[in-house]
This record gives structure tokens, C-alpha cells and sequence, in this order.
């Protein structure tokens, strides 16, 4: 049972198929024999879990109007709030800290019926310095970050959907590096309330689901009017898109057995896909985002920098110094590259359904050390467009690797429309 995905765990839940406790057990049941080897849990309590599995099914008998995720468990990255669990945020300082109510999102899912399965593992403050995840593929490999425990979790089928946050690459890259499916709406639908903020700019929460059509359910019921994008991504009539292919100046970062898969895969869409060029404008991008990110992320992580420098990572260190050197009028000067990168892609847009390009440069690296390259997710994040992973090929050493398909702002029903139609065509390859 824990191996079905989430639409038709409802299903079965709300046509008395099976229980909601029992969907549970299945999940605990199948947590017990892999999370000592992925260990992708911050915190979990099996009897608050089945507690929440046996209302569901109250409900249920008493004829309760039903949420579409009713009885689902979902995995909820450890910075984001929940009344009834620690949220630690993946760090020493935040030891032992209990909110006092949830975060907006954990309001919605359990408006929606969901089960809150657990805390998934972050790195520290959701920045670079890894936790305790194994890649569930490879448990010697990365699973990426800072989502580490929600793609690892859903990975390894101990639940069927994740929340995770991205302010770099930390929804679409362990999407890939864990072989599921990652979506980052465009920056805001998703509130954000009761979520650790390190970089209000860029910071956005995403979901992982081991399907397009969970992750459109599931994001559905975050977003706001979610339910009607999500509909109408659900109307794509077959046509074949038009795809942009944009290699990014990180080409050169490409491993090998990347390349030769992602052209595989070109040359199987045939005409569909284009290469095309990426505008001028977005050239400075890398450097403007970690300009803007480490100025907010020194700001807001000023009380941990001042009571408790010294516990933490030396990379977390670095980038609160760097921050606290920036100039405002370099910080301002970077953010509002954001209006302009965005208007040099709509001249593309308006000729492209949506952008095709590398998730990352290759698999999971060897190695716990650290969870990877997000260089590949950096432009997306800073414009704020909708991305969506896609698991959709294969590195030489049989490790999972994960396409990027991108679209406009609010163009999220086009992109998971375009990804519906790539998944079918690559699947008939």
C-alpha cells in the first residue's frame, strides 16, 4: 500500500477501499525496515500519526465532508511550523523549539484531510551544511538539500508526498539526486507563514510526490487558487509543445554521462525541443542571487550569529559574513535585476511553451560532506518561475537524474501541462 501514490490513497480512503489507519501502518511499517539506512526523519511519532489516521477515518463514518487529501500522510521539512512537533530547523540552537501554532501550509493540508506523518530532515537553517540523510538509491551518495529528508522520504516510499522550501535549488535538486518529482510554484502563490525565513526574496515552498499528478494535488491544496491552476493543467489536448532548450552558461559543469542523456533525450522529442540561446540580461544572475540571499540571510539569522556563532558550520559562517559586507545599494541593485531577467525571458516565452535544461550537472555525488551543486536551479529561483523536475533519466552509475522543465510566472498550469506531455513522450522512448 505505502508503494501507491497519493490520488489514489484518497481515492481508496474516501470509497472505503482501505482505512486511513491502515494507509498509516503501511507507511510505519515500511519506515521501520529503510529509515536506519536513509534516515530521513527529524521527528516522528507513530502514535500521533495513527491518531490523526483514526479521526480521518471518524470522519469519514460520520459523514463529514471530505478534503482532497483526506487520510494522505504527508512528510513537512523541519523549518516549517507544526503546533503539535518540534520544528528544530535543522540546527543546535534550535534544540528542543516548540511553536505554538502551524505554519499556513500544515493549516491547508490538514484542512484538506492530510495526515502530518513527521518532521523530514533539513540542513542547517535550510542553507549548505548537510544532516543525517542518505541518498535511499545509494546510501553512500548525497540526497541533495536543503529538502533532504522530504525527496529521500518519498523517495523510499515512507510516505507518498513532501513539503519541502527552495531558496536555491533545495526542492529541485534532491528531486533529482532522489529520482521523484520536485515542483516549485512561482514565488508567492504558496504563503509562507510560519515557514523559517532566511531569504525573503527567494524563498519558496515546493512539493515532492512521486508523480506530475501528485505534486499538482498536493501543490493544489497550498496554493492560493492552486485548485483552479491545478485544473487546468490537468486540460492539455495531446498537442505537442514547444520547448526551449537553454543550456546556461554552466554548460562547461556538465558531466559526461549527463550530457549524452539529456541529448538522448532531445534527439527522441525531435522537433518539439529547440536550442535556444539564453538572454543577455540573465548573464549576472548567479552573482546578483548570492549578493541578495547572503545580505537577507545575514539579517535574519542575526540572533544566531550573535548568541551562537561558534555552533555553526563553517560555510553558514561564511555566508553571514559575506552578507553583513554587502553594500545596500549592491543589495538593491541586485534584487531589482529580478523585473528586468523576467522581462528578457517573456520574449521567449511568448514563442516557447516553457524551458527544457539541466535539474543539476549530474547525479548524486559520492559523499555526505555536502548535498551538491544548485547552480543549475539558481536563475529560476531568482526570476520566481514555476519549475517542476522531472525523473526522467539515468547517470552511468544507475543513479536517478532528473530533467528541469521551467515556464513565466503564473505559468504553472502550462508548465505541468508540458510536463504531462514530455513524461509520456520520453516514456515512449
Amino acid at each position: 500500500m505505502s508503494a501507491l501514490g497519493a490520488g489514489a490513497l484518497a481515492l481508496g480512503i474516501r470509497n472505503g477501499t482501505f482505512s486511513a489507519a491502515a494507509v498509516v501502518r503501511s507507511c510505519l511499517d515500511r519506515i521501520s525496515r529503510v529509515e536506519d539506512a536513509v534516515q530521513a526523519w527529524a521527528f516522528l511519532d507513530p502514535e500521533l500519526a495513527l491518531a490523526q489516521a483514526h479521526a480521518a477515518d471518524q470522519r469519514r463514518a460520520a459523514g463529514t465532508r471530505l478534503g482532497a487529501l483526506h487520510g494522505v500522510p504527508v512528510g513537512i521539512k523541519d523549518i516549517i511550523d507544526t503546533a503539535d512537533m518540534p520544528t528544530e530547523n535543522g540546527t543546535v540552537l534550535h534544540a528542543g523549539r516548540r511553536p505554538t501554532a502551524d505554519a499556513a501550509v500544515v493549516a491547508r493540508l490538514r484542512a484538506a484531510g492530510a495526515v502530518i506523518m513527521g518532521k523530514t530532515v533539513t540542513t542547517e537553517l535550510a542553507t549548505y551544511a548537510p544532516g543525517k540523510t542518505r541518498n535511499p538509491h545509494n546510501p553512500e551518495h548525497t540526497p541533495g538539500g536543503s529538502s533532504s529528508g522530504s525527496a529521500a522520504a518519498v523517495a523510499a516510499g515512507m510516505v507518498p508526498l513532501a513539503v519541502g522550501t527552495q531558496t536555491n535549488g533545495s526542492v529541485l535538486r534532491p528531486a533529482s539526486f532522489c529520482g521523484v518529482y520536485g515542483y516549485k510554484p512561482t514565488f508567492g502563490l504558496i504563503p509562507r507563514a510560519g515557514v523559517l525565513c532566511q531569504s525573503p526574496a527567494f524563498d519558496q515552498v515546493g512539493v515532492l510526490a512521486r508523480s506530475i499528478d501528485d505534486a499538482a494535488l498536493l501543490a493544489g491544496q497550498l496554493c492560493d487558487g492552486g485548485g483552479a491552476v491545478m485544473r487546468d493543467a490537468a486540460s492539455a489536448d495531446g498537442t505537442p509543445p514547444k520547448i526551449a532548450f537553454v543550456k546556461t552558461p554552466l554548460w562547461d559543469r556538465v558531466e559526461a554521462d549527463t550530457l549524452a542523456a539529456i541529448s538522448g533525450l532531445i534527439d527522441h522529442l525531435g522537433g518539439a525541443v529547440a536550442e535556444v540561446a539564453m538572454p543577455s540580461a540573465a548573464a549576472g544572475v548567479w552573482e546578483w542571487h548570492r549578493t541578495a540571499m547572503e545580505a537577507e540571510i545575514a539579517a535574519n539569522f542575526d540572533a544566531e550569529w550573535t548568541q551562537g556563532r561558534d555552533r555553526l558550520s563553517a560555510s553558514l559562517r561564511g555566508q553571514i559574513e559575506r552578507g553583513r559586507a554587502v553594500l545596500a545599494f549592491d543589495y538593491q541593485r541586485a534584487l531589482a535585476q529580478i523585473a528586468v531577467v523576467n522581462a528578457a525571458f517573456d520574449a521567449l516565452y511568448a514563442q516557447y511553451d516553457a524551458i527544457l535544461t539541466p535539474a543539476v550537472a549530474g547525479t548524486a555525488p559520492r559523499g555526505l560532506g555536502s548535498t551538491g551543486d544548485p547552480a543549475f536551479c539558481t536563475l529560476w529561483t531568482f526570476c520566481g518561475m514555476p519549475a517542476l523536475t522531472l525523473p526522467l533519466l539515468s547517470g552511468a552509475n544507475g543513479l536517478p537524474l532528473g530533467v528541469q522543465l521551467v515556464g513565466p510566472r503564473l505559468g504553472d498550469a502550462r508548465v505541468l501541462r508540458v510536463a504531462r506531455w514530455l513524461a509520456d513522450a520520453a516514456h515512449d522512448a
